[in-house]
């Protein structure tokens, strides 16, 4: 999309709230569940307004943008700032994003909800490292404190618990997180729990793979922001995911519900 071909406007302009998520069938089913608890036509099929790309799936539902962003923070971060302009093109004002995913939680139950108050990197610092012209940034990695708790607050009663809390970003998968079952493992058992007691002490309750980037991008673009995610794992009884297919994918629900209530609630504010 460019400006001279499309009316970044016209297609985009009544866009409140960009919400992003790694798979494209996840965002789509976003975007669909938006479009029932919205009051929106569903007769019409979704289309992925990015498709030609081949890397990323962007739909509308309303004022609701719903697009897949991928895995980890390279990835993420390319699609961010492509949107951040988008909406500037677009001439929105004062939107909102949301990340939804899946993470590792830290003394939580499996299945339960955090919503990122601040994020560490990988040396336990919270800001999100860049190399830029040769030379390191440091770029604060914080959310919005009021979005957080309207955020955590429109868990309700859902029958799953929600936390607001702090989150480690990891650049890695396996020793990225302290895990003893990737093909690389120079550390023991008790290295790995010390390290993750620590993270739990800091205030630390989930662990995943883009919320540093997210709330540094977002925070220096002026833009309110949240990270939500459930937990598949207690990572202080194990590394593994135990729960059934079935279990994961209703719990794989639970960030759509939370931010589609919030969604909702603040729409049906403004318009009275």
């Amino acid at each position: 999309m460019d400006t001279q071909n499309y009316d970044l406007p016209a297609l985009f302009g009544d866009v409140k709230f960009v919400c992003m998520g790694g798979t494209k069938y996840r965002m789509r089913e976003f975007a669909d569940y938006m479009r029932g608890i919205l009051d929106l036509p569903r007769d019409t099929k979704l289309v992925n307004l990015t498709k030609h790309s081949h890397r990323y799936a962007m739909y509308k539902a309303g004022p609701v943008l719903s697009i897949s962003h991928g895995i980890g923070i390279p990835s993420m971060t390319i699609l961010l700032q492509e949107v951040i302009k988008l909406m500037y093109y677009a001439r929105v004002r004062d939107p909102i994003f949301f990340r939804i995913g899946t993470s590792g939680g830290l003394q939580i139950p499996p299945g339960s909800v955090v919503v990122s108050s601040w994020c560490l990197n990988g040396t336990l610092e919270k800001t999100y490292d860049i190399p830029v012209l040769g030379k390191m940034r440091h770029i604060p990695a914080y959310f919005d404190k009021r979005l957080a708790q309207e955020v955590s607050s429109a868990a309700g009663l859902d029958g799953f618990q929600a936390y607001i809390g702090g989150t480690l970003a990891a650049d890695d998968f396996y020793r990225g997180q302290a895990r003893l079952d990737g093909p690389f493992c120079d550390y023991t058992e008790e290295d790995k729990m010390s390290f993750l007691k620590k993270l739990a002490g800091l205030g630390v309750k989930n662990i995943e793979m883009e919320a540093t980037a997210f709330a540094a991008y977002t925070r220096e673009a002026g833009v309110r922001a949240s990270d939500v995610c459930v937990t598949l794992v207690n990572r202080l009884e194990g590394d593994q995911v135990t729960p059934s297919k079935a279990t994961l994918l209703e719990w794989q629900q639970r960030p759509m519900l939370v931010v589609g209530k919030y969604i909702k609630k603040y729409l049906s504010y403004q318009n009275k």
